[in-house]
């Protein structure tokens, strides 16, 4: 296995720090989801530079380098969902739209062709990995009080109420660039669904 693959491999492997960094209670529980996820989202970056780079493109990576984006951040919002940060509709959503275009990916690849990600697929990871980070940075500053950081009350209760509207204003911003990029996705592809 090449460097970008062993970089796409380990951010899939990272999600289940970062889902046990989200749901469960501890000191700077956020603080930790937030690096867990920062690096997975560098690892994004790196692989496919990497491999453009040292002309180590495989099918595993185009195929994989997307699906472990998919995971992460469905992890994410399934999680906020949990925690009462994003409406479930979102996700649904989401998950429509990673569906609709893996199925594309699949009949493409039993036809020998490995469709990779477009510009808007791009678009679309970067805005949900923005939202994702935001939503966690509000989340430490609302528990900057309790690792001892003097903040005024007033302060935390007024963006304690802020909070979940933002963050539903960004995750469904992620997901109209997820509707446009998968409209696009399937309208470039449609020989494939034609086919069947």
């Amino acid at each position: 296995m090449n460097l970008p693959n062993k970089l796409t491999t380990g951010r899939i492997l990272l999600v289940p720090f970062f889902v046990a960094a989200l749901l469960l209670d501890f000191p700077a529980d956020d603080i930790a989801a937030l690096v867990i996820f920062a690096a997975a989202s560098i690892t994004d970056l790196l692989d496919g530079k990497i491999a453009r780079k040292r002309n180590l493109v495989t099918d595993f990576g185009k195929f994989t380098d997307p699906l472990a984006d998919k995971i992460l951040v469905l992890a994410a919002l399934l999680c906020f969902v949990q925690n009462g940060l994003c409406d479930c509709v979102v996700v649904i959503i989401v998950l429509f739209r990673e569906f609709s275009v893996t199925s594309i990916r699949l009949i493409a690849d039993s036809k020998g062709k490995v469709v990779a990600a477009n510009i808007w697929g791009k678009v679309k990871t970067v805005s949900q990995m923005i939202a994702v980070i935001a939503i966690l940075l509000m989340q430490i500053i609302l528990d900057l009080p309790s690792l001892g950081v003097e903040i005024s009350e007033d302060f935390i209760l007024a963006f304690n109420s802020a909070v979940p509207v933002i963050s539903e204003i960004l995750v469904w911003i992620s997901a109209v660039f997820a509707v446009i990029s998968g409209v696009i996705y399937i309208y470039r592809n449609r020989s494939f669904i034609k086919d069947m």
